[in-house]
């Protein structure tokens, strides 16, 4: 059995997922320099992957890590019709990986340090605390301190490590939800993740500033001031940037060609597509993609 050692802090963090089901005759992707690893959840059938000389059948209930530094491949078709969970995530700390139930004759088989994922970003987000506050629930903090409190007594353990950075995070949330009852001085942040969020859930649609005021009950003069000051662009703006993301994710994920990708994303022509994904990304929609195949 292969394991593979992360170190932490930093935790592995969470890149994107998705669903998708591969059809009798279809197989897994042909990739490599993915940079991130790849989580595969099977719930129905068996997916046949392959890692560099390594052959797996992942069946329904298993699931499989990939390595971000490995090729992988499908080995051969589904016989049948094989529903799949995926999850991309990252670290960026060290990592390696070991044999089970300790390391070969030759020690650990140690990895390089993972690059930044190229095809997705990973945008860090503010944590708002405040410095005198009243918590919304006292007797949770209470029950989550006591709990810290009690496993001192065992926290040389790896588990048990894990468990407090689980526990000081739930910790920081209810901090964070105290900052709530002084939400109107926030005003203008959450009309920017207002707006932000129907422009991420609408994006394949036709959308214009008039459906988004309307949406939001806002001037769209006022939305865009808002979302110039919290992500640094328009609405339109940032339409356009989380139209390229979502696209990035389906050239990497499937074979569609570039014009029904340009359509999946919610851009009426293809040839406006990719001079926007070029302006944007500095290549081509299909030079992007021939980094991954």
């Amino acid at each position: 059995m292969t394991l593979l050692q992360f170190s932490a802090p930093p935790l592995p963090h969470y890149m994107v997922s998705g669903f998708g089901s591969f059809l009798p005759g279809e197989r897994h992707m042909n990739r490599q320099n993915l940079q991130m690893f790849d989580l595969l959840v099977v719930t129905g059938g068996c997916l046949y992957v392959g890692e560099e000389d390594r052959r797996y059948e992942v069946r329904a209930g298993e699931a499989l890590i990939l390595r971000p530094d490995c090729h992988h491949f499908g080995t051969e078709g589904c016989h049948e019709e094989t529903p799949c969970y995926w999850l991309h995530f990252q670290t960026t700390g060290s990592w390696s990986a070991i044999t089970a139930p300790e390391t070969g004759p030759g020690g650990p088989e140690t990895a390089d340090e993972p690059a930044p994922a190229s095809f997705c970003d990973f945008h860090v987000f503010n944590l708002l605390l405040s410095q005198y506050t009243t918590l919304l629930q006292p007797a949770r903090m209470e029950e989550l301190l006591l709990q810290l409190e009690q496993l001192k007594v065992n926290g040389h353990l790896d588990s048990v490590r894990l468990r407090q950075q689980l526990l000081f995070q739930e910790i920081l949330q209810l901090l964070s939800a105290s900052i709530d009852r002084d939400r109107p001085v926030l005003s203008s942040k959450a009309c920017a993740e207002q707006a932000a969020s129907f422009l991420r859930e609408h994006y394949r649609e036709p959308v214009t500033t008039a459906m988004l005021g309307d949406s939001l009950n806002f001037h769209p003069v006022y939305i865009a001031r808002c979302m110039n000051r919290e992500y640094g662009c328009s609405p339109m703006e940032y339409l356009l940037r989380y139209r390229i993301e979502q696209s990035k994710l389906l050239l990497m994920q499937t074979r569609f060609p570039i014009a029904r990708i340009a359509e999946e994303v919610g851009f009426n022509q293809a040839p406006y597509f990719s001079s926007s994904f070029m302006k944007q990304e500095g290549i081509s929609p299909r030079q992007f993609r021939q980094r991954f195949n």
